[in-house]
């Protein structure tokens, strides 16, 4: 079968690699994928940054595709389904906990398991989720990256001490994370909203379908202390200072972004104006099943926003999101 595989900082390539073989006696399917996307976390690996994802590793963890095999009874031939990428131990106390996304013994597909970019993949059928029948394969491929977005909100409104739908919201970031984040709190009813984007493409794409202010912090200052709750979708110094430096006394700073790792915050401000800081990564099953359900009944509008390229089109797709070449903040790749 053709794969993409990460080769070196900067580059992939299609290559051919085995089509995948069912462990004896195990718990498996195996996927015909439909569509997949690139992930931040992808571009990470790409730039030679990411120690967990090493050079020959198929990447790639947002799916959806068509069972072809399965060891399970729950599936069959011919069933559309994606996959929480998470594969997990299920015996651990945060498993048992509902809390599968911390589990201690966790893996993860397009890390320390081949990836999506590839005609067929195999994964746990733990791991796989059936889809509705209304639910395209295209649109399905975003429940993982929508499905952080959705478990990050949920964890920030425990935070709050108010709806969200009434906070005043800052999104840094209009990759996919920001922008799905605009839009699931647009769909729970919030609607003082401002996106930070220095890229005019993509603040352009997020304006036309989300409708929210959007600026670009270095040619507009955004008030200081000035937002109940600031999320944070790209996760580099620069942003984080940003982030604490927007919030307001009380309010709440959610960190996803992943971009570096290391930084000084402000942890007076954080203290005296008794601040909540929270980061998270990835979401539960609970969180997967509740965002499929979102995308089912169309709570993120139209994902027109959503630009599809051949899985042989790989490097070029890649290329382009590195030297920031396209308005979509999301980018597919079809086998």
């Amino acid at each position: 079968m053709k794969a993409l595989v990460y080769t070196r900082p900067l580059g992939v390539e299609i290559q051919e690699r085995p089509y995948p073989q069912l462990p004896q006696g195990g718990d498996q399917v195996v996927i015909r994928i439909a569509a997949a996307g690139i992930c931040g976390s992808d571009m990470h690996a790409f730039h030679g940054k990411d120690p967990r994802r090493q050079p020959g590793l198929v990447l790639g963890h947002e799916l959806s595709g068509v069972i072809v095999e399965s060891q399970s009874p729950r599936f069959t031939a011919g069933q559309r389904v994606t996959a929480n990428p998470l594969i997990t131990c299920g015996q651990c106390d945060y498993c048992r906990e509902g809390r599968d996304n911390l589990c201690s013994d966790r893996h993860m597909i397009g890390m320390d398991w081949p990836g999506a970019f590839a005609e067929y993949m195999a994964i746990p059928a733990a791991s796989v989720v059936a889809l509705p029948d209304g639910l395209s394969l295209q649109d399905a491929a975003i429940t993982e990256p929508a499905a952080t977005v959705v478990h990050a909100l949920r964890l920030t409104q425990r935070a709050m001490p108010t709806p969200l739908a009434d906070a005043r919201v800052l999104v840094i970031g209009g990759g996919a994370i920001g922008l799905l984040t605009v839009l699931v709190l647009r769909a729970w009813g919030c609607r003082q909203i401002t996106l930070a984007e220095t890229n005019p493409l993509r603040a352009n794409t997020a304006q036309q379908y989300t409708g929210c202010e959007c600026v670009s912090p270095i040619e507009q200052a955004i008030d200081e202390s000035s937002r109940q709750v600031v999320i944070d979708a790209v996760g580099s110094a620069i942003t984080r200072k940003l982030a604490i430096k927007t919030v307001k006394p009380g309010g709440a700073v959610m960190h996803i972004g992943l971009q570096d790792w290391d930084s000084e915050i402000d942890m007076r401000k954080i203290t005296l104006g008794e601040i909540t800081l929270l980061g998270t990564y990835t979401y539960t099953m609970e969180d997967f099943h509740l965002t499929l359900s979102m995308l089912e009944q169309g709570a993120f509008g139209t994902l027109g926003w959503i630009e599809q390229r051949e899985l042989l089109d790989g490097q070029r797709a890649f290329d382009d999101l590195e030297f920031q070449r396209v308005s979509s903040a999301k980018i597919l790749l079809i086998p």
